[in-house]
């Protein structure tokens, strides 16, 4: 167990302080593979999991839609089309290369007039409360040092009605599934990593943060203490991935 003063990265203990110096690290490190990475990891099925939460994010047109975590703007695009000129998506990322390749990526498919742009930590947002309709993290939240912290930002920034979604990894609930996803993770992951990115370290990390994330029935207490209401969750692929859903009312 961690306190406030160590926390997890991957299986090792270290200082909380150092903990987002080390995950900013890693993804400096696969930033320019980081896509193709994605689809050779989930055989593309990524794509399938981010379309199932933007269809359950439930985002109308001329809302306003933040996106933590943002990475390469997947789901920013896909915000982006359904809010329209009106609306408006702020995509974010903890780490500059990450937010510097999703723009890039998003400027390339002609995305631009309804798309801001903002490096941040979850931690601590900066952005007024009950500011938007609709928040998501997607693939991101394992990776924050005081996840409770962010989820209480999460919950402060959304205006009353709206809704938080939360995409992870998670933990199969088919012992069969869970003894294959383990090798898959820790034995086939590193290798793509090595041979594709240069970097089986750093993807031997995400297989490791992926174990250590809370599993489905926690991450669901964990908002419900943020304040969240109507706190729910969708197992995706058997639960090696859940989309967890949560309200401010």
């Amino acid at each position: 167990m961690s306190d406030d003063k160590t926390t997890h990265f991957g299986y090792e203990q270290v200082p909380a302080e150092e903990k987002a110096s080390r995950v900013r690290a890693v993804f400096d490190s696969v930033a320019d593979r980081y896509d193709l990475m994605n689809d050779l990891m989930s055989l593309g099925v990524h794509r399938l999991w981010k379309r199932t939460a933007v269809a359950l994010a439930g985002v109308r047109r001329g809302q306003r839609v933040l996106d933590l975590a943002s990475g390469t703007g997947d789901l920013a695009a896909r915000f982006a089309a359904i809010v329209g000129p009106e609306g408006e998506v702020v995509v974010t990322d903890i780490n500059a290369a990450m937010l510097e390749r999703g723009r890039s990526r998003l400027t390339d498919a002609g995305l631009a007039g309804n798309l801001r742009y903002a490096q941040v930590d979850a931690e601590r947002l900066p952005f007024p409360d009950g500011h938007f309709d609709c928040l998501t993290i997607g693939f991101g939240l394992r990776n924050v040092t005081h996840k409770q912290r962010a989820l209480g930002e999460m919950h402060r920034v959304l205006k009353p009605g709206g809704r938080a979604l939360v995409l992870e990894f998670s933990h199969p609930s088919n012992r069969v599934l869970q003894k294959a996803y383990d090798l898959y993770s820790f034995s086939v992951l590193p290798a793509l990593g090595r041979v594709v990115a240069g970097d089986s370290a750093s993807y031997r990390y995400l297989a490791e943060s992926i174990r250590m994330h809370p599993d489905q029935e926690t991450l669901r207490s964990m908002m419900e203490q943020a304040g969240f209401e109507r706190c729910e969750y969708f197992n995706l692929t058997g639960g090696v991935v859940a989309i967890h859903r949560g309200y401010r009312l």
